[in-house]
């Protein structure tokens, strides 16, 4: 069927806005932090480095507790986060050069090596997707499965986007022909559109996905929860990860692991503090707008789940991204993991 263009200017709180770092005192103490660690790793100075990511609220919570709980600081490391407003843009940032890494989708990495690019994962730091499929509050009642959407006009960020291949995936399992569903493109946040009943369903993400419960929608798969995930997938699914421009390997691979070291500890601190400790954690940018208890209740549901305490690459997930795709049709069948995960820097 025609594709259906109704974008939006719709967005995830914060995920267009970049982060203005702390307040003077903070900055202060993280500075002396930084001093001490770069010494004991015998570093004359913080190395500055720039890490383009999706703007996405449960993409950006390592790697912002990292970076305001002084963990990147520790490993020497003087980091800045620029929010972009997708994978795809973080990847265009650094192929462009106004960025050192891109933390995005397996996905993103895999079409845009197809494109000719040369960009590789070197770390992993999410196993599952960041979608769930959802009814609008409209529809909840009619869409009951994956199978009712026949016919049907469902959501997505973009064409050959990743929440776009995953819904194609779960079309063909439930016995659904993709070219039987109407795509609407509507960006990165589908939430007003699904509330208003513009569309029917949608490839949704937090808080979206708990604003539309509220307002009477379905949740019909949720991919961000583990035993769902492998219900639906057999098992992890690579997703979120670090990437790095391939002729750079070599010369950064002891900053790579450094800055693992540091997304590791911020793992570690996401999945065994309090909920609102976390919450603390996160620039004000990225929960402005947002309902602070409901943001606390989404981290306290996922953070097992979505992220991996060690940041080495599981070839068994990456393999599964990769055989998504190839039943998508976007990736050749000969395609072959190695080609764009890089196994050797931690092991």
């Amino acid at each position: 069927m025609e594709e259906l263009n109704l974008e939006h200017d719709y967005c995830c709180p914060g995920c267009d806005t970049q982060p203005q770092g702390a307040d003077l005192g903070r900055r202060t103490v993280i500075g002396g932090i930084a001093a001490l660690a770069a010494s004991s790793l015998g570093i004359a100075q913080a190395k500055k480095v720039k890490i383009g990511t999706c703007g996405q609220f449960l993409c950006l919570v390592p790697y912002e507790v990292a970076k305001r709980r002084g963990y990147f600081q520790e490993q020497g490391l003087d980091v800045e986060i620029i929010w972009a407003k997708g994978g795809t843009q973080a990847l265009q940032f650094m192929i462009g050069g106004a960025v050192d890494y891109s933390a995005t989708s397996l996905d993103a990495v895999l079409q845009a090596r197809q494109r000719g690019a040369k960009v590789v994962q070197v770390a992993s730091s999410g196993r599952l997707p960041l979608f769930a499929l959802a009814t609008a509050p409209k529809t909840a009642g009619a869409i009951q499965a994956v199978k009712d959407l026949a016919g049907r006009t469902v959501a997505v960020s973009g064409l050959g986007n990743a929440d776009h291949l995953m819904l194609q995936y779960l079309l063909k399992r439930a016995g659904v022909d993709p070219k039987g569903v109407q795509y609407a493109t509507i960006g990165t946040n589908l939430f007003e559109a699904l509330k208003q009943g513009q569309v029917e369903a949608g490839m949704v993400q937090e808080p979206a996905l708990s604003l539309l419960k509220e307002a009477g929608g379905r949740e019909l798969v949720n991919l961000m929860d583990f035993n769902q995930a492998k219900a639906f997938m057999g098992g992890p699914y690579a997703f979120m990860g670090l990437n790095i421009r391939s002729e750079e390997r070599d010369a950064r691979a002891g900053e790579i692991r450094r800055i693992a070291k540091a997304i590791e500890k911020g793992i570690q601190f996401v999945q065994t503090a309090r909920a609102n400790v976390i919450v603390d954690s996160l620039p004000k940018e990225l929960i402005v707008g947002g309902d602070r208890k409901q943001l606390e209740a989404i981290i306290d549901r996922y953070r097992r789940s979505l992220y991996q305490s060690s940041l080495k690459l599981d070839r068994d997930a990456a393999e599964r991204t990769v055989d998504i795709q190839q039943a998508a049709g976007v990736l050749p069948a000969g395609f072959k993991v190695d080609e764009a995960l890089d196994f050797g820097i931690l092991g």
